[in-house]
């Protein structure tokens, strides 16, 4: 028997346009993704709770790995998040939360979901989180969020993914209840935006992280330059696309406000130029590793560094955080 949590056509869906080709990152992470594509599907606006955004940091060995808070979803849709006990198998769990209208939200092994192909799937066994919208037991069928869309995978995947968690440790996971989602007006939500950014701006770094993140890169550039290919795309991944597809998601998010405010997006267009810096660096750290030849990273990295104080700056001035 198949169980919904509301009904999601995978043949017919359509992703959310922060989600389309056209944008500098056309991707973020996968916790980021997959709760863009499920407040979509719920016909609610993922846009509105990407205030957080503009707090990014550099940690040290990484950019800050980007997601939204559980108390501002709730704030926002009032849709409720609760970690799920795993006890019994895991495909039980998923069926019965989905039984009752919820979405769990799981990590599990990328090796094993079809919409990755040509990146993790048959040749990675790397961790992900997707949100479980439908499964049918019987037929060992899974409809879940992940990346950039909704998709279905069975058959030998079905078993592999469940099966991958049966001899060690529990995955952890989360579940959304949906019994009580909000929906406020375009002024409320944008009133309750506002006040997240507020709170967000005074949560931004003291100091400027991509001056921290520069002078790492120096030291970090003399071990990565003889690595392969493979260590690029991971080095990649937690650092400048970090980075990048937080600044464009920080963009997006203070246009859309500045527009329903009814003033010019200063600090939305700095925090563009930081994005498309991050992706002209990242180019040009893929050609050091595959030519094993020095290629000169200040520009973008002046960009970037630039780009965030002036956002930072601006938004401070503008909203007295």
């Amino acid at each position: 028997m198949k169980s919904e949590a509301f009904g999601v056509d995978a043949d017919a869906y359509t992703s959310h346009e922060l989600h389309s080709l056209d944008r500098i990152w056309p991707e973020t992470n996968c916790y980021v993704d997959v709760w863009i594509e499920l407040l979509h599907a719920l016909k609610l606006d993922p846009v509105a709770v990407m205030a957080f955004t503009v707090a990014m940091d550099f940690e040290g060995d990484q950019w800050t790995f980007f997601k939204p808070s559980l108390s501002d979803i709730h704030a926002l849709y009032g849709i409720d998040v609760q970690e799920l006990a795993i006890w019994r198998p895991l495909k039980l769990h998923i069926a019965e939360q989905v039984s009752q209208g919820r979405v769990p939200l799981v990590e599990v092994d990328a090796f094993y979901l079809p919409d990755t192909v040509g990146v993790s799937y048959q040749l990675e066994h790397t961790k992900t989180t997707v949100g479980a919208q439908a499964i049918d037991l019987d037929a060992g069928i899974l409809g879940y969020f992940h990346s950039a869309g909704y998709f279905e995978l069975g058959g030998a995947d079905f078993d592999a993914i469940f099966n991958a968690h049966a001899q060690g440790l529990a995955p952890y996971t989360e579940f959304a209840k949906l019994d009580r989602i909000t929906r406020h007006s375009p002024t409320q939500l944008e009133a309750l935006a506002r006040d997240q950014l507020v709170h967000y701006l005074a949560r931004v770094p003291s100091l400027n992280p991509v001056t921290r993140f520069r002078a790492r890169y120096d030291t970090d550039i003399k071990w990565l330059a003889g690595s392969d290919m493979t260590m690029f795309y991971k080095y990649a991944f937690a650092t400048v696309r970090q980075f990048g597809a937080c600044a464009e998601l920080a963009s997006t998010f203070l246009n859309w406000l500045s527009q329903a405010e009814g003033h010019a997006p200063s600090a939305g267009a700095d925090f563009e130029a930081c994005s498309s810096a991050a992706k002209a660096m990242q180019f040009k750290l893929a050609r050091i590793i595959s030519t094993g030849r020095a290629v000169d990273v200040a520009a973008p990295l002046d960009q970037m560094e630039s780009g965030w104080e002036n956002a930072i700056a601006n938004l401070q001035r503008q909203y007295g955080a």
